[in-house]
């Protein structure tokens, strides 16, 4: 991770903790350039680095995940965000070229859309943001079960396409 990618990361640690949720970052960078940064980035960034940092200077866990964008050299950063669930299981991964930073704003809301999808039994439409409509999951048939799970009602535009508040706000 850049130096502003992990001190944005650090800053928002409460946001990712308010969601049961552990960060690590992966860096193609030996353990020792790292103690070096996380003192440049306490200083300049004004972030204290409160997650852990995996080495990895052979590119043995970047490469076995594809973790380096396709069309870097192998002096640049590890550029993907993984979402792994507690099964351990990749359940979304955001691959970003080396000229982009990071968005977090995203991060989260790719975080809040899994955890409300796995709890709920809904998907959330494009650009959703947390507060939004949501769509109940196709497989989901039982107007009894519904009524329960979904007590604010719903409005099916489709048979198949049926928006409902989101059951957690």
């Amino acid at each position: 991770m850049h130096h502003r990618a992990r001190r944005r990361a650090a800053n928002l640690k409460s946001e990712f903790a308010k969601r049961n949720c552990k960060m690590i970052a992966v860096s193609v960078d030996d353990v020792t350039s790292h103690k070096g940064w996380i003192g440049d980035i306490n200083e300049t960034q004004h972030a204290t680095m409160n997650f852990p940092i995996l080495g990895d200077p052979d590119r043995k866990v970047s490469g076995l995940y594809g973790m380096i964008h396709p069309n870097a050299n192998d002096t640049l950063t590890v550029r993907s965000v993984f979402f792994i669930d507690p099964n351990k299981k990749v359940r979304a991964m955001i691959t970003y070229p080396a000229s982009t930073g990071r968005n977090f704003t995203e991060i989260l809301r790719v975080l809040d859309s899994l955890q409300l999808t796995d709890h709920h039994q809904v998907a959330t439409p494009a650009d959703w943001k947390d507060g939004d409509d949501c769509v109940i999951v196709p497989s989901l048939t039982d107007p009894e079960e519904m009524k329960r799970k979904f007590p604010k009602g719903w409005k099916a535009l489709r048979p198949y396409l049926r928006m409902t508040p989101q059951p957690n706000r």
